[in-house]
């Protein structure tokens, strides 16, 4: 089978596309033939060496969707021909994948392989950020930065969903077209505009209860700026690069701020948690609540250049690799 392995890691050109042979079931995993890989920022994580990988060379991929194709002994939660998705697995930028049987969900109908493999990871991330990391409420405010990415774009849905205030950030006219059709209400052209300044107008020097940051560096200090006492900022992502070190005293200064930097791991930590919030996901997307936008779909060999689009910041919505 056709794979995208890292063997050394490094820039874009570090994913290779080899040939390795279809893997075998262990007793507790399916083997699932891909219909679609998400490409996700943690994919880069991995890939420069900034988080680390098991074992050296491996199959990159955290995320992806398609049909079992072999079970193994002990194996009793999916059937071959059962359609499946699974994320924060190594492995699906494949032909094939061996997947541990408890991280696979079943796709329900209404749902399409390629609308669960661009939703796993970053519908489920905007899902816990919304619902648990914040319990995002109606008629609270949040600012939202890269709104129009793939998990920006879900959060401003599911924010709007539940009757926030919703101050997008972006970077062109054409990312806020979608960060608005998405239901955001207010939209900061970062490259025009200070989103602190525009952030402390919208809301009356008021602050905002909650910032979803997935940028990091070039956004995080600011972001503190604009939050109400006791306010929240939930780092998630760090697309611009990593956070600086600062003394905490300035989360009391600023008013008893709280900061938490969340991963989707924490948050699907048993099977109950992993099922319960992918069937509130795919529940979106069967209702219509929930809209994804994954144009941009590039056939396996190439990763790199769905990499280098990535991290370009310059796509919109899931990108997505097809075997």
């Amino acid at each position: 089978m056709k794979a995208i392995q890292v063997k050394q890691v490094g820039g874009p050109e570090a994913l290779e596309l080899v040939e390795l042979p279809v893997p075998h079931a262990k007793p507790n995993e399916a083997v699932v033939e891909v219909a679609a890989s998400g490409v996700n920022f943690i994919d880069v994580y991995f890939r420069e060496g900034r988080y680390k990988a098991a074992a050296m060379p491996f199959t990159l991929g955290q995320e992806g969707a398609g049909v079992v194709t072999a079970v193994g002994a002990e194996v009793n939660s999916v059937n071959v021909g059962d359609r499946v998705a699974w994320t924060m697995v190594h492995g699906s930028y494949a032909e094939f994948a061996a997947v541990p049987a408890d991280k696979l969900v079943p796709i329900p109908k209404g749902v399409s392989e390629r609308d669960a493999a661009a939703t796993m990871l970053q519908g489920m991330t905007a899902h816990y950020l919304t619902h648990d990391t914040f319990h995002l409420k109606r008629g609270q405010t949040a600012l939202v930065h890269a709104a129009a990415g793939g998990v920006g774009l879900l959060l401003v849905q599911m924010a709007h969903d539940i009757g926030a205030r919703v101050i997008a950030t972006v970077s062109t006219e054409e990312k806020a077209k979608l960060a608005r059709e998405a239901g955001a209400d207010e939209i900061i052209l970062y490259t025009q505009q200070d989103f602190e300044v525009e952030t402390k107008r919208l809301t009356g020097g008021k602050g905002v209860d909650v910032v979803y940051d997935s940028v990091g560096k070039t956004t995080f200090e600011k972001g503190l700026n604009v939050l109400r006492p006791r306010g929240l900022m939930a780092l998630y992502g760090a697309s611009s690069g990593p956070v600086a070190p600062f003394d905490l005293i300035q989360l009391s200064q600023k008013g008893s701020l709280y900061v938490t930097r969340p991963a989707l791991g924490a948050y699907i930590a048993t099977r109950e948690e992993l099922i319960e919030r992918s069937d509130a996901v795919f529940e979106m997307i069967a209702m219509g609540k929930l809209k994804l936008r994954a144009e941009h779909i590039y056939p396996l060999k190439d990763a790199r250049q769905a990499h280098i689009d990535l991290e370009s910041r310059k796509t919109t919505g899931k990108l997505l690799l097809i075997p």
